[in-house]
C-alpha cells in the first residue's frame, strides 16, 4: 500500500501573506507562521499586528485538504490509527523546507511560529535541519514521536523554543504531551507556559508571552 504522505504535494509559492513588500523584506529576519489542521494561511496572519515589528512576517498555506466536510487545509493527514506516523510530519517538514531553500535562501535567519499541527511540523523541520532556524514558537502542538538522523546536532545547538498549552486542550492526545515534555528540555533552550483553563486555541496572556519570547529573539538576531 502507498503511504499517503508520500503523495503530499509541495507548498504553492503563490499563496503566501507577507507583512511587507518584496523590496522591503531586504536584511530583515523572517518569521514564517505554519497554521493548525482546518484552518489556512489567514489564521495566525491576524496576529501580525501584535508581533514584533523588525520581522518580515510569511504565513504559508498547507498543502493538503482534509475530507469533506472539514474545512482549510492540513500538513498531513490525521484520519487512520497511524494518523500520528512520524514519516507524515517528516514528509510534511521536508516539503516546507523546500519552500524555505526558495524565498529565503540561506543563511538567512528564520524563525518559526506553528499552531497545534503546524506547530509540529515547525519542531520537525528544525529537527531535519537543526542550523536552518533560530527559534521556534509552538502552541498547543507537540514534538512527534521517533528519532531523526540530526536530533544529536539539535541537542547540541539547543535553540530557543516556546512551548505553550492549556490545561483544558482535548485535541492534542496524552501520550504527545508527556512525549513532548520530556523531549523538548532535552534537545533545545525551552521556555513556555501550562495556560489554565485554556483549550486548543491562543488566549491573550499566551499571546502576550510570545510577544516577549519573539522580541527576545529579534534582539539577539539584530546584535
Amino acid at each position: 500500500m502507498t503511504d499517503p504522505s508520500a503523495e503530499t504535494p509541495h507548498l504553492d509559492h503563490d499563496i503566501v501573506l507577507w507583512s511587507a513588500p518584496e523590496a522591503d523584506r531586504a536584511d530583515r529576519p523572517l518569521l514564517v507562521l505554519l497554521h493548525g489542521y482546518g484552518a489556512d494561511e489567514q489564521d495566525l496572519f491576524g496576529l501580525v499586528p501584535y508581533l514584533p515589528a523588525g520581522f518580515v512576517v510569511a504565513a504559508v498555506r498547507a498543502p493538503l485538504t482534509p475530507p469533506w466536510p472539514a474545512p482549510g487545509y492540513s500538513w498531513y493527514p490525521i484520519e487512520g490509527l497511524d494518523g500520528q506516523s512520524p514519516r507524515r510530519t517528516t514528509d510534511a517538514a521536508s516539503r516546507f523546507l523546500h519552500w524555505i531553500d526558495a524565498v529565503a535562501p540561506a543563511p538567512a535567519p528564520v524563525g518559526l511560529f506553528g499552531f497545534s499541527q503546524g506547530g509540529a511540523v515547525a519542531l520537525q523541520a528544525m529537527r531535519l535541519e537543526p542550523e536552518r532556524f533560530a527559534f521556534a514558537v509552538n502552541l498547543s502542538g507537540y514534538a512527534t514521536p521517533g528519532d531523526l538522523p540530526r536530533d544529536a546536532e539539535l541537542r547540541e545547538r539547543r535553540p530557543p523554543v516556546f512551548w505553550g498549552r492549556g490545561t483544558n486542550d482535548d485535541v492534542i492526545p496524552e501520550y504527545l504531551v508527556a512525549h513532548t515534555t520530556e523531549w523538548l528540555p532535552s534537545h533545545v533552550e525551552l521556555s513556555g507556559r501550562v495556560y489554565q483553563g485554556l483549550t486548543h486555541s491562543v488566549s491573550e496572556q499566551e499571546l502576550a508571552d510570545v510577544v516577549v519570547f519573539l522580541g527576545k529573539q529579534l534582539e539577539a538576531l539584530s546584535g
